[in-house]
């Protein structure tokens, strides 16, 4: 029963120490009490198999905390979001979460807890995500389950990534810096050895420097190299072969035979090999930790974008500084210049500039008017401006985004799963090769038959093969959330290519959720120009779109304001000019006050005073900036168009006429548009389908590729493969570019891996690669895969919207009344 390490952390045990936590008829060993605890609790749980199936030990447990803050709303309201449905979500950090065991503890731990409703962990990025209902239990009660596992879990902050990410990137590099100060002077040594192989060298000084690499050695082998003996024991645990079982093997191997080699005085030591093994793998690791880190990058930059403090004006009009978790809906903040928007609110300023640029990929800053939302997390340009609160803390677009694009790192691509398949099929035809090749030189030269086995167990090894889909695809991932697209489910891409028609929703996906002035007609003496000022003054304070738009074509200022404003909802305004009464809106309200009112139709919106209707205004929904563009690329790329949606016909046809798309169809709900993606799928169509808004989240659920905008409802992007996180379409074009991109380095990557394995492992069977070089030749392969990963990234000059002008002449008509 005695043990010279905890079970449950690995930690010594204190002399003296005598504390024993029991697994069914077993006791075992360990440091203090809060081990005993996450021991017996894992046991009560019966999830005991998760000590066979770890591949490290877990953290010292420690006393649980008191995690009843975390129930206080302040706290809710900037790290859980709350569902339609009652749910609640939110996403932890957790402190010792390692490896897939750890993963599976704790998933099977909460997922049985009443009222989880979902569990998300990723062991890579040491998160975990979990919904659950607020009115069945508490989250402190979620997380103090999860602490007497012996996992801490912490909110996503700046301090906490930062904290992580350096622990991990520190242990790297040590256990690197140690392998190679070892390679170089084992490597040293072996130069002398080698001479001496050739010049004559006797017995005494040769066996000086073999202790000499022996010492040189064992440090690598203690403290840089145990991460694949863990990790290969984790596979065998698990019973799935993966890349590190052929290097542990390869690595005790040579270590133990040159180790014998030398206490027996035989011909040949490999020390030099296995520290210059240890040395490239680990380089090629700390290659694809950064790699890694690059693409976690964007998810924490978003995360980071929220302040902590914001200055808000109290009931006396003063400014106080606040932090953001005491926002509430409806407060007026100040942002000043070159600071950060702490909520999502309405801009009370006449206008003014914002950055979005880590959120949409735009350089360029964007105007904003009054009444826009504004997005937590962009910075205010020309400031100092005011807004009134919106959304806060986890309801923000920013926290959206940021779980969504948290949400796509959990997920294993197509190829990803592909290529662990075939590296662990590839493992066990190496075992079995190695196996013969050892047997063939046995019988052919037994002086010969050790390094020959161990030049196939190194050169072999499926690195490049696990490798090449998990660093293109993320990389892939991480550039396009630089420019606005967030890909939530990675296959999406490869499907990307394959797309032959674009399914568009017209309103808010193709327009903006506002319209546009089209036309004035004159019906009186009065010119067209002379009726517009009248309306935009009856408008002046009006929020109504139709308000706005008329405002926004005005291009003069008056003096003369409009007085004795009346606003009737549903039907216009009313109001004096000059001491005349005028009326906007439904010509059924308009015209009461005329004598001889003309043919217009009842839902016209006309101008009128008391003697006549004096103009007629039509509208039309405003196009998105690059719409036209867009579609112009996607068409010359050779795909087809299509518009389905729920509007009336005359309103889409206008538009597609705009956007010179000839198959369109409306009034369809969205059975009807489900039924025509059967039809065009029927057809051996690939659809992909763009939409924004709650109606759109079935039909996006049925296209090959779904695609939702950003600042469409939340059910539209949780039914999404790829979110647009700004207004741009054009992102289309970016994500279908990068896509084609990604799938060409993918392939390089595949082919190569394959190229070298079937080319030097029989080189290395029949004895012609030494198992240094086959070391050699084993790193670059994997390096390579990772570095030409790298070069994925928007080209610099790739089809653009802008490259396909449009004359808007002939694409804009005005809109029949």
């Amino acid at each position: 029963m005695s043990s010279a390490s905890c079970f449950h952390c690995g930690e010594p045990i204190p002399a003296g120490a005598s504390l024993c936590a029991r697994i069914g008829e077993y006791q075992h060993a360990v440091c203090c009490i809060g081990c005993r605890a996450a021991v017996e609790w894992i046991a009560t749980l019966g999830l005991q198999d998760y000590y066979r199936l770890r591949g490290t030990p877990a953290d010292r447990a420690v006393p649980v905390d008191d995690y009843s803050a975390w129930d206080r709303v302040q706290v809710q309201r900037l790290h859980v979001r709350r569902h339609d449905d009652g749910g609640a979500e939110t996403c932890v950090l957790v402190e010792g979460l390692r490896c897939a065991a750890c993963s599976w503890l704790i998933e099977r731990a909460l997922r049985d807890v009443p009222g989880v409703r979902d569990v998300d962990v990723n062991p890579a990025a040491k998160r975990l995500r979990v919904v659950w209902a607020p009115d069945t239990i508490a989250l402190s009660e979620i997380l103090t389950r999860l602490a007497r596992l012996g996992y801490e879990p912490h909110p996503i902050g700046a301090e906490a990534l930062d904290a992580l990410a350096q622990r991990e990137e520190r242990a790297a590099l040590k256990r690197l810096v140690v392998a190679g100060l070892g390679t170089m002077q084992a490597m040293m040594y072996a130069v002398a050895l080698y001479a001496g192989a050739f010049e004559g060298m006797n017995p005494a000084t040769r066996d000086f420097f073999r202790w000499i690499g022996l010492l040189v050695t064992t440090p690598v082998m203690i403290y840089a190299a145990p991460v694949f003996f863990v990790g290969a024991w984790r596979e065998w645990r698990a019973r799935q072969f993966g890349m590190d079982t052929p290097v542990a093997l390869a690595l005790g191997l040579v270590y133990v035979a040159s180790v014998f080699e030398t206490l027996r005085g035989g011909s040949q030591v490999y020390f030099d090999s296995a520290s210059m093994f240890v040395f490239l793998l680990l380089s090629g690791r700390y290659v694809e930790m950064h790699a890694r880190h690059r693409a976690a990058d964007v998810v924490d930059a978003l995360a980071r974008l929220q302040p902590a403090l914001a200055q808000r004006r109290d009931s006396s009009g003063a400014l106080e500084t606040v932090g953001v978790h005491e926002l509430e809906t409806g407060d007026t903040v100040v942002i000043a210049d070159g600071a950060a928007i702490p909520a999502d609110g309405s801009l009370l300023s006449p206008s003014c500039l914002v950055d979005e640029s880590l959120l949409t990929g735009e350089s360029i800053s964007r105007e904003r008017r009054r009444s826009e939302l504004l997005i937590a997390g962009s910075i205010a340009r020309s400031g100092p401006i005011q807004l009134r609160v919106v959304h806060i803390g986890a309801e923000t677009i920013l926290s959206s985004i940021v779980r969504l694009a948290a949400r796509a790192q959990q997920q294993r691509p197509h190829w990803a799963r592909l290529g662990d398949r075939f590296a662990a099929r590839f493992v066990v035809g190496i075992l079995v090769l190695a196996l013969a090749t050892a047997g063939a030189w046995l019988l052919i030269d037994p002086s010969r038959a050790f390094a020959a086995t161990l030049a196939v167990l190194v050169v072999s090894c499926p690195c490049a093969f696990a490798l090449s889909a998990p660093t293109a695809l993320t990389r892939a991932m991480a550039v396009l959330a630089r420019q606005g697209v967030l890909v939530l489910k990675p296959d999406a891409l490869e499907k990307l290519v394959r797309v032959n028609h674009f399914v568009f929703d017209k309103t808010g996906t193709l327009t903006y959720n506002r319209v546009e002035l089209a036309e004035i007609t004159a019906l009186s003496d009065r010119c067209a120009d002379a009726c517009l000022d009248l309306a935009a003054q009856l408008e002046q304070s009006n929020t109504h779109p139709i308000a706005l738009a008329i405002r926004a074509a005005t291009v003069t200022a008056h003096d003369a304001q409009a007085t004795s404003l009346r606003n009737i909802p549903g039907e216009g305004v009313e109001g004096e000019i000059d001491g005349r009464t005028y009326r906007l809106g439904r010509s059924s309200f308009a015209t009461t006050m005329t004598q001889a009112p003309p043919a217009v139709a009842d839902d016209d919106v006309v101008l009128a005073d008391s003697s006549a209707v004096l103009a007629r205004f039509a509208f039309r929904e405003t196009l998105r900036d690059d719409a036209v563009a867009t579609l112009a690329a996607l068409r010359a790329d050779g795909t087809a168009l299509e518009i389905l949606s729920g509007d009336s016909l005359s309103r889409v046809a206008s538009l597609a006429m705009r956007l010179d798309i000839a198959d369109f169809h409306a009034r369809m709900g969205p059975g009807e548009k489900l039924e025509r993606l059967k039809s065009l799928r029927g057809a051996g169509a690939v659809i992909a389908m763009v939409g924004d808004g709650i109606n759109d989240a079935p039909v996006l659920a049925g296209a090959d590729v779904a695609i939702a905008l950003g600042g469409g409802a939340q059910l539209a992007q949780s039914s999404a493969d790829i979110v647009l996180a700004g207004d741009r379409l054009g992102a289309l074009i970016d994500a279908r570019t990068l896509a084609q991109r990604t799938l060409r380095i993918l392939r390089q990557n595949i082919y190569w891996a394959a190229a070298y394995n079937f080319t030097l492992v029989p080189l290395a069977a029949i004895g012609w690669i030494s198992p240094w070089l086959a070391a050699i030749g084993m790193s670059t392969s994997s390096v390579f895969v990772i570095l030409n990963a790298l070069r994925i990234a928007i080209p610099h000059n790739p089809p653009r919207v802008a490259d396909f002008t449009v004359d808007m002449s002939t694409t804009t008509k005005p809109v029949p009344a």
